[in-house]
């Protein structure tokens, strides 16, 4: 998993409260369990016409967003089903990081495990953040992981909290099996210790 420091990008408006797994990544695109290609699903049903044709109201679809690298989206992002397919897309498309007033705790938790920093603001905070994003090429915003800091492209800063074990493995780039492979000489060690103890296991 690519470690999450400092990033610096286009951050896209989606100003829709309670959007579910299934808006980010509709059902027919979860035939696969690979995490490749599904950033041509991410949210499928908004972004194209039903004659497959994009949508060019959609925010994904204007010139200034196709690049975006952080969404910032209304309340209750990601309720519905427990899809992993959701972060997968995201990140598939580009996206590293989601700004929220609150996220579905399944969607939060995948989220982590694959590389995706879900931050949680105050509604006031995502006011001033939808503001600067809606500014198209000019919406840069930095999120530093390091110092919990979103600065924004007019030079104001928003804080926010994270849980310092979720903080952790961001920074070093650590999924569920890396945190197993870090314990990897403890584990052969105890291997080695319980052969030596039960050699007819």
């Amino acid at each position: 998993m690519d470690k999450f420091t400092t990033l610096t990008g286009v951050a896209a408006p989606l100003p829709i409260v309670n959007v579910d797994t299934d808006m980010i990544i509709p059902k027919d695109y979860l035939k696969t369990i690979k995490r490749t290609g599904l950033g041509k699903g991410l949210f499928a049903e908004m972004r194209y016409n039903e004659d497959g044709s994009e949508n060019p109201d959609f925010v994904l679809n204007k010139p200034a967003y196709r690049g975006a690298k952080i969404l910032v989206a209304g309340d209750n992002f990601g309720c519905g089903s427990s899809r992993e397919h959701a972060p997968w897309a995201l990140l598939d498309f580009g996206i590293r990081c989601v700004i929220s007033t609150s996220f579905a705790d399944i969607f939060y938790n995948n989220c982590f495990k694959n590389g995706i920093l879900p931050i949680k603001v105050s509604p006031e905070d995502l006011e001033k953040l939808l503001d600067d994003a809606e500014r198209g090429a000019n919406a840069t915003i930095t999120v530093d992981l390091e110092t919990k800091e979103i600065r924004g492209p007019d030079g104001g800063v928003v804080t926010f909290d994270l849980d310092e074990f979720r903080r952790h493995c961001l920074l070093n780039g650590l999924d569920d099996i890396g945190l197993t492979m870090e314990k990897a000489p403890s584990i052969a060690a105890f291997e080695e210790k319980l052969a030596d103890a039960r050699p007819w296991t």
